[in-house]
């Protein structure tokens, strides 16, 4: 059989050989792939950022703007509709700090004297366990034999030590400010992006379908173009369930410490509430936080706070985030708990939060491939139903047939 050199077949091969290059690159040049690897990063990593941030803007934005189709002019009426979406971003974050940093400033002022309170307590307790048990002063004493030690020693090597630490904290220090630096510098340049993104967002994405079908086969691009648009909205409704999740959560736990008379409410209903943004374990953290507040103030307390909190976690977990952010993304609560279990697997927080509107996406892209697969193959809708008819065999219906005729 006798080959044809053909172009699709000289550029498979070019592409086969480029491909056996780079790996045999990557083989033997770890260390400079993985520097080259970083440097990329570095580069690509704000206008990643500054995507992520359009992103998330964009879908307040888009609403507001199909309020405001009166403004006849395009770009005086998106001008309109990011500003608004700012100030209403700066408003929730500003709400955010004036219920947090008030409560915040006098939670520590009143934990000074209870943290005295408490390490007296503590120390007179240990100290008359000591009393009461000689054998284990004893031991204490053995291990932390106080008159064994020499001071000056002591007090030599800490001045060794701070000597030579200092040297080891200037450059650290500069590289903290270079750090510094460099992050605002990322962070002007997300920013920017972001707006030039929100503002230009048609345009990109003419583009983008301009490059796709000019380097792909129409019907490959037609499915890109197809799960890009998907994933757009699934992610959108994804954000919006978990927004409304979270005021749920918040104000769950709000009225809850009220009623049995807790401290801290706003500043833990609040605290609770923004940390549920990571499902299912971000929570955890106001849990912590406010079970430690209010030790300080009424340790029973605290014990009953950390019962109510695994009682509301539980109906939120299991009825209200399945619902609500399953709904919104078109998941059932099962689904939703897997993509969960499994995200949190692979890519932890991270993995937790993205996994489920990607799982709604595979599950769109798995359902639509098997109705294909099913009208090609001609399969009954009777045998696709909730209960379906008795399944006969191939054989059996053939003899059936004979005997017919």
């Amino acid at each position: 059989m006798e080959l044809k050199f053909d172009k699709k077949m000289i550029r498979r091969i070019l592409v086969g050989v480029l491909g056996i290059i780079v790996a045999y690159w990557l083989l033997h040049e770890p260390e400079r792939a993985k520097s080259i690897a970083n440097s990329v990063v570095s580069v690509l990593a704000p206008f990643v950022i500054g995507g992520v941030i359009a992103f998330i803007l964009n879908v307040p934005m888009r609403a507001i703007e199909g309020k405001l189709q009166w403004i006849k002019k395009n770009f005086l009426r998106r001008l309109v509709a990011l500003v608004l979406t700012l100030l209403c971003a700066v408003l929730i974050l500003a709400l955010v700090v004036i219920l947090l940093i008030p409560e915040l400033v006098e939670s520590i002022k009143s934990l000074g004297p209870r943290l005295e309170s408490a390490y007296y307590s503590v120390s007179t307790y240990i100290k008359h366990m000591l009393e009461k048990y000689p054998e284990i002063n004893e031991q204490v004493s053995q291990y932390l034999d106080i008159k064994n030690y020499d001071v000056s020693a002591l007090i030599k090597q800490a001045i060794e030590a701070i000597g030579s630490g200092l040297g080891f904290l200037v450059p650290q220090a500069f590289n903290a400010v270079s750090t510094v630096v460099g992050g605002l510098i990322s962070g002007f340049i997300s920013v920017a992006f972001a707006f030039y993104t929100l503002f230009q967002k048609e345009t990109l994405a003419r583009q983008g379908r301009k490059v796709l079908y000019a380097l792909l086969r129409e019907n490959h691009a037609d499915y890109i173009v197809k799960t890009l648009r998907l994933t757009n909205t699934t992610f959108s409704n994804f954000l919006s369930g978990q927004c409304v999740e979270v005021c749920i959560l918040g104000t769950m736990f709000a009225i809850s410490m009220s009623i049995f008379r807790m401290p801290y409410v706003p500043l833990i209903s609040v605290l609770v509430a923004v940390t549920a943004f990571i499902p299912y374990v971000g929570s955890w953290t106001g849990c912590i936080v406010g079970a430690f507040l209010i030790l300080v103030s009424n340790p029973l307390q605290a014990v009953w706070f950390v019962v109510m909190f695994l009682i509301l976690q539980g109906i939120e977990n299991n009825i209200i985030y399945p619902r609500v952010v399953g709904n919104s993304v078109g998941l059932s609560g099962m689904w939703v708990l897997i993509a969960i279990s499994i995200g949190g697997e692979l890519l932890g927080i991270v993995g937790m939060f993205l996994m489920v509107p990607a799982t709604s996406v595979l599950y769109v892209l798995v359902q639509d491939a098997i109705h294909k697969c099913l009208g090609k193959k001609e399969i009954s809708e009777e045998k696709l139903q909730a209960q379906p008819p008795q399944i006969i065999s191939t054989r059996k219906r053939m003899e059936k047939k004979k005997k017919e005729k």
